[in-house]
């Protein structure tokens, strides 16, 4: 389970303002093994972190390449989960490494949607020729992608938008922080304040009927932006800034050895790469 808020904005008013900011959670059984985010790949050009449990090795649940491929993933809160059915966290890892456009990926990811447990997708391409593009699909919903238009947009374990009261929570704490004028430094460290909410949204009857006995027992944690349950929760905040110039800030804060008490720090930054665009011929 996650959550994540972003504002996309393809035409930022200044080289200073953002083309994206994004705010994650990866929710999860602490001692589920994984690798912290770090850049992998031919040429080092992907950067994620990676599932390492046995049989969906290399999957993720966020990741960025510098050539402007962008991808984040959230479970659909269920009762009960096909034990059968494909690994999710592919669906980010196999967008990272391949060609296919966000849109077109979906696209080909709807037709498979039946093989997976319930997920929602988003899918980003930074570096078009014509303007950056965001695309969401999730396999509960719509049986088609769509496009995104620039906003400030929540996910969670529902479908996109779907007002649970962590979400328009989370929402609006995201909201007030970009509301003010923040130093990057400054905006990162209060975007983490609001991933680590832990403040209940109860009663949310919302997520009590979607996810029925299943989710009863850890309600009241579970109804928080950050989750802190026994041996379950929040392990995991990212935040994702894109500037109008193309500079990426990526920054990962990720629980140590399953103790909520023990936290690593990691910051990257880079600039997409400048894609070669091919000459159109002139026909004769």
């Amino acid at each position: 389970m996650c959550i994540i808020f972003f504002k996309f904005d393809p035409r930022p008013a200044s080289k200073n303002a953002y083309r994206l900011i994004l705010a994650a959670n990866r929710d999860e059984l602490y001692h589920r093994p994984s690798k912290v985010a770090d850049f992998w790949g031919n040429g080092n050009e992907i950067l994620s972190g990676l599932d390492m449990e046995k049989g969906k090795e290399g999957g993720t649940w966020l990741g960025i390449s510098k050539r402007g491929k962008l991808a984040a993933l959230t479970n659909y809160l269920q009762p009960k989960i096909n034990r059968d059915a494909q690994g999710r966290g592919s669906l980010v890892s196999n967008f990272l490494t391949e060609s296919l456009d966000s849109f077109s990926y979906l696209k080909k990811v709807s037709s498979e949607g039946h093989l997976y447990n319930g997920f929602n997708l988003i899918t980003a391409d930074f570096n078009r020729p014509k303007e950056d593009t965001f695309c969401y699909y999730g396999n509960r919903g719509d049986p088609e992608p769509i496009y995104l238009k620039p906003g400030i947009y929540g996910l969670s374990n529902s479908l996109l938008e779907t007002p649970w009261k962590k979400l328009q929570h989370g929402k609006q704490l995201f909201s007030e922080v970009l509301s003010r004028d923040l130093a990057p430094d400054s905006l990162v460290h209060e975007l983490l304040d609001v991933m680590n909410n832990q403040e209940p949204q109860l009663p949310d009857e919302a997520i009590e009927k979607q996810g029925q006995d299943y989710i009863r027992p850890i309600l009241r944690e579970y109804s928080a932006v950050c989750v802190r349950c026994q041996g379950y929760g929040t392990r995991t905040n990212t935040i994702i800034l894109i500037d109008g110039t193309g500079h990426v800030s990526f920054t990962e804060r990720t629980m140590l050895h399953s103790d909520v008490n023990q936290w690593k720090m990691s910051s990257f930054q880079f600039t997409l790469l400048q894609l070669k665009m091919k000459p159109i011929l002139e026909q004769n």
